[in-house]
């Protein structure tokens, strides 16, 4: 009776977890790399076409930083500047898609007073640059938001945990606590060159978020 129970609790187990959807498959797997507070990298993305146009016209803030592997060890003054960049730059820079500014579907560019998930990102880049940050501390990474969409966010890369300055939250957090799926971000040795962050491998949406899907 006892070995029959056994073999009836294995079977059920089996076909609970061929039950599975694909999707909640990802979750699980997703969330079971989410368990520290540094992202884990697995090999080599395709950079965003934006990305790549924008390193074309505007080579200066692609150019390589120093090949030091150390994370940058951020003081109680240097992660309050985090802070006061995401807020200052979120309230500053009214939202609009690409394609209302631009009429295509994906343009990345340092915004003056308009723009969008991108331009939020690599402003917040070139100010902390501008207050003594690294380069290879401050990466571009892109995300599944919370409705599945791409999304640009800035990922700020110490040793006490990879922070997220996020145009869609006021605050600056570690990226375990934030509802999105990380998908890719610039390498910290090469900004030219992007590393995925889905334990997956799934490619990364062709746009990002606010842009007409259909173009």
């Amino acid at each position: 009776m006892k070995r029959l129970t056994i073999v009836l609790l294995a079977f059920l187990q089996t076909v609970m977890t061929a039950s599975l959807t694909a999707a909640e498959t990802r979750h699980y797997q997703r969330n079971a790399e989410r368990s520290t507070a540094f992202m884990r990298v697995f090999g080599n993305a395709q950079p965003p076409y934006g990305f790549v146009r924008f390193c074309e016209t505007q080579p200066q803030h692609c150019s390589s930083p120093s090949r030091e592997a150390t994370r940058f060890h951020a003081s109680p003054a240097r992660l309050s500047e985090l802070d006061d960049v995401n807020r200052m730059v979120n309230t500053t820079i009214e939202p609009l898609t690409d394609l209302d500014l631009y009429g295509v579907t994906e343009h990345w560019t340092m915004p003056v007073d308009r723009g969008d998930c991108e331009d939020y990102a690599l402003l917040k880049r070139k100010m902390l640059i501008d207050r003594g940050w690294p380069a290879s501390a401050l990466l571009m990474t892109v995300v599944r938001d919370e409705k599945g969409d791409g999304h640009a966010v800035l990922t700020a890369r110490t040793a006490q945990g990879d922070f997220i300055l996020d145009n869609k939250i006021t605050d600056v957090r570690i990226w375990t606590r934030t509802p999105y799926e990380f998908v890719m971000r610039q390498s910290y040795l090469n900004p030219r060159v992007w590393v995925s962050l889905d334990p997956l491998q799934a490619p990364g949406p062709s746009n990002l978020a606010g842009v007409n899907q259909d173009q």
